[in-house]
Protein backbone atom coordinates (compact mmCIF):
# COMPACT_ATOMS: atom_id res chain seq x y z
CA UNK A 1 0.00 0.00 0.00
CA UNK A 2 1.17 3.33 -0.90
CA UNK A 3 0.62 6.69 1.11
CA UNK A 4 -1.79 8.00 -1.73
CA UNK A 5 -3.83 4.52 -1.00
CA UNK A 6 -3.53 5.22 2.72
CA UNK A 7 -4.60 8.58 2.28
CA UNK A 8 -7.82 7.32 0.38
CA UNK A 9 -8.50 4.18 2.94
CA UNK A 10 -8.35 7.21 6.01
CA UNK A 11 -11.05 9.55 3.74
CA UNK A 12 -13.30 6.30 3.44
CA UNK A 13 -13.68 4.90 6.87
CA UNK A 14 -13.31 8.67 9.19
CA UNK A 15 -15.69 10.42 6.38
CA UNK A 16 -13.02 13.33 5.26
CA UNK A 17 -12.21 14.48 2.21
CA UNK A 18 -8.79 13.56 0.82
CA UNK A 19 -6.66 16.90 1.65
CA UNK A 20 -7.74 16.52 5.52
CA UNK A 21 -6.79 13.05 5.85
CA UNK A 22 -3.36 14.05 4.19
CA UNK A 23 -2.83 16.49 6.75
CA UNK A 24 -4.01 14.15 9.50
CA UNK A 25 -1.89 11.72 8.44
CA UNK A 26 1.19 13.91 7.62
CA UNK A 27 0.87 15.14 11.04
CA UNK A 28 0.48 11.97 12.80
CA UNK A 29 3.77 11.23 11.15
CA UNK A 30 5.70 14.15 11.83
CA UNK A 31 4.72 13.50 15.49
CA UNK A 32 5.94 9.76 15.85
CA UNK A 33 9.04 11.54 14.20
CA UNK A 34 9.61 14.17 16.68
CA UNK A 35 8.73 11.50 19.47
CA UNK A 36 11.12 9.38 18.23
CA UNK A 37 13.52 11.81 18.03
CA UNK A 38 13.34 13.68 21.68
CA UNK A 39 12.10 10.66 23.54
CA UNK A 40 13.69 7.52 21.49
CA UNK A 41 10.06 5.32 22.05
CA UNK A 42 6.14 5.98 20.96
CA UNK A 43 3.47 3.64 22.80
CA UNK A 44 0.45 3.09 20.55
CA UNK A 45 -1.71 0.32 23.01
CA UNK A 46 -2.97 -2.01 20.95
CA UNK A 47 -1.14 -1.45 17.76
CA UNK A 48 2.67 -1.34 19.21
CA UNK A 49 6.33 0.28 19.82
CA UNK A 50 8.32 2.02 18.04
CA UNK A 51 11.79 2.16 20.18
CA UNK A 52 14.93 3.86 18.85
CA UNK A 53 17.69 1.47 19.47
CA UNK A 54 21.85 2.27 18.90
CA UNK A 55 23.41 -0.58 16.68
CA UNK A 56 27.00 -1.02 17.41
CA UNK A 57 29.80 -0.61 14.58
CA UNK A 58 30.18 -4.41 12.67
CA UNK A 59 32.29 -5.84 10.02
CA UNK A 60 31.13 -6.36 6.98
CA UNK A 61 32.24 -7.07 3.28
CA UNK A 62 32.19 -5.08 -0.29
CA UNK A 63 30.26 -7.79 -1.99
CA UNK A 64 32.08 -6.68 -5.11
CA UNK A 65 35.68 -6.69 -3.97
CA UNK A 66 34.99 -8.83 -1.39
CA UNK A 67 37.07 -6.31 0.82
CA UNK A 68 36.49 -6.08 4.68
CA UNK A 69 34.97 -2.79 5.96
CA UNK A 70 33.71 -1.43 9.23
CA UNK A 71 30.18 -0.74 8.99
CA UNK A 72 29.51 2.68 11.57
CA UNK A 73 27.43 2.39 14.70
CA UNK A 74 23.78 4.48 13.98
CA UNK A 75 20.49 4.41 15.79
CA UNK A 76 17.51 2.35 14.26
CA UNK A 77 14.23 2.37 14.56
CA UNK A 78 12.38 -1.03 15.56
CA UNK A 79 8.88 -1.96 15.65
CA UNK A 80 7.69 -4.38 18.24
CA UNK A 81 3.78 -4.88 17.41
CA UNK A 82 0.98 -5.55 20.02
CA UNK A 83 -1.08 -8.16 21.59
CA UNK A 84 -4.24 -6.99 19.01
CA UNK A 85 -2.19 -6.43 16.48
CA UNK A 86 -0.33 -9.56 16.74
CA UNK A 87 -3.54 -11.48 16.52
CA UNK A 88 -5.63 -9.57 14.04
CA UNK A 89 -2.69 -10.41 11.72
CA UNK A 90 -2.73 -14.10 12.33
Amino acid sequence: MTKNELVSRIAEKAGLTKADSEKALNAFLSAVEETLINEGKLTLTGFGTFVVEERKERKGRNPRTGKEITIPACKVVKFRPGKLLKEAVK
